[in-house]
């Protein structure tokens, strides 16, 4: 088998507008801050010679792509975004952007809030709408219940609270 690989989608183009704030912000601190001292790191690495046995100026290049690789990325992620940063005309459904509380099926209570791929990162629970689980949420309404397969077997939720704000214990 060879190496190739074909490149992964980069999922739903949706985002809100925290996710957005974020993203440009890692944009501008690596083209604004980051990339220009490495640039200059590598510049006195350079200048003390023989690049070769340089594990300073070896590090910096490679740091440089990468900082250059996540630059392309973003702004390419970011032209093709759609920020959501209004409520759905029915509040009583899930969708985009909407903190959901479920019951699972041996009684616990948790909280997930259905975000774009770009945002899982922000918090434990934000949950990309491309997930199963996120997948399975959408369009559901209060007391709907979801299956969902997961590593051990399948898990049953029911909703019991669908808001559109943040929550009182994360303001």
């Amino acid at each position: 088998m060879g190496r190739f690989r074909p490149p992964e989608s980069p999922g739903s183009k949706y985002i809100t507008p925290e996710g957005a704030r974020r993203l440009r912000a890692e944009l501008d601190e690596l083209w604004r801050i980051e990339r220009p001292r490495v640039t200059q790191a590598v510049a006195e690495a350079a200048a003390q010679g023989d690049r070769s046995e340089n594990a300073e100026y070896t590090y910096g290049k490679r740091r440089l792509r990468e900082i250059d690789r996540r630059v392309r990325f973003l702004r390419k992620r970011l032209e093709g975004m759609v920020t959501v940063e209004q409520r759905p005309s029915d509040p009583t459904r899930v969708y985009f952007g909407a903190w959901v509380s479920l019951e699972r099926d041996d009684g616990e209570l948790v909280r997930y809030r259905i975000v774009g791929p770009d945002e899982i990162d922000l918090a434990p629970e934000h949950i990309s709408m491309d997930s199963p689980l996120g997948r399975a949420l959408l369009r559901r309404s209060l007391d709907d219940a979801v299956t969902v397969e997961v590593p051990g077997g399948t898990r049953t939720y029911v909703v019991v609270e669908i808001r559109y704000e943040r929550p009182p214990s994360a303001r």
